[in-house]
């Protein structure tokens, strides 16, 4: 199953994100996939918001991943732009938290796709300048 979204604001790329987090359930991976500017931390912040988390949401580059419980369900934000390589992800605890009960969102998944469960959802962000700079298509695939 596929879906595209077409949003002309941060705020509808928000928008999407929320909706998509409010019909989460444990255990998923959300893969984010897309150029640096693209609007990843934007759509992690209503993913965010969608799980009921009310904290700061910025993207843990340097860190990796950051763990959010304040929300309804665990929600385990990941950025894995500065891994070398994926066996830097067993130093972390990438499975438990991958198939624990939380909820994972990684941005930069590509880098990391041998890892990857066998099922997930890649949300993919795209701009095209020529239908206006904040123009976005999120397409939403089940893999």
């Amino acid at each position: 199953m596929i879906e595209v979204f077409e949003t002309n604001t941060p705020e509808e790329t928000e928008e999407v994100g929320r909706k998509l987090a409010e019909e989460s359930t444990p255990g998923q991976v959300f893969t984010l996939i897309g150029d640096l500017g693209v609007g990843k931390t934007v759509f992690t912040q209503g993913f965010a918001t969608g799980l009921n988390i009310d904290e700061a949401i910025c993207s843990p580059t340097f860190t990796i991943v950051q763990e959010y419980d304040t929300g309804r369900l665990p929600f385990y934000h990941f950025d894995v732009y500065r891994i070398g390589d994926v066996e830097e992800m067993d130093e972390i605890g990438y499975e438990d938290y991958v198939y624990g009960d939380g909820v994972c969102l990684i941005e930069w998944a590509n880098l990391i796709q041998e890892i990857l469960p066998e099922h997930y959802i890649q949300i993919t962000i795209e701009k095209n300048l020529e239908k206006g700079f904040d123009y976005r298509k999120i397409t939403i695939e089940h893999i």
